[in-house]
């Protein structure tokens, strides 16, 4: 069993910016690829962001393109989620996830491909 430590959530004025962090709790290998969702009250939680652990390659959601961006530091085994110019539509509760063994891209938006989930930081955008 893997834990993800989240941190870097808060509140925001509409414009500004936040950065999430997403780091297991020990050392782990099998993580093939670790993303990022959100969900806000009475909503699904959908996909925000996803990265390749080895390739580094991303993915993101059409609303988020342009604004947030994913990275990581595989020496630290630590992700992070950078988003700026932050809309009042973006409050929501983040996760992040990792997915271990192999991710399929076509699937990164699917809850379904990720094996552990963070406790979740909440991000409020005020307009």
């Amino acid at each position: 069993q893997v834990n993800l430590v989240e941190s870097g959530g808060g509140s925001v004025q509409a414009g500004g910016s936040l950065r999430l962090t997403c780091a297991p709790s020990t050392v782990t290998y099998s993580i093939a690829c670790m993303a990022w969702f959100r969900q806000a009250p009475g909503k699904e939680r959908e996909g925000v962001a996803m990265i390749f652990t080895t390739s580094g390659k991303t993915y993101y959601a059409d609303s988020v393109k342009g604004r947030f961006t994913i990275s990581q530091d595989t020496a630290k085994q630590t992700r992070y989620l950078q988003m700026d110019n932050l809309k009042p539509n973006d409050t929501a509760m983040y996760h992040c996830a990792a997915g271990r063994g192999s991710c399929d891209s076509a699937l990164w938006s699917s809850v379904g491909t990720y094996h552990y989930w963070g406790q979740g930081s909440q991000v409020t955008v005020s307009s």
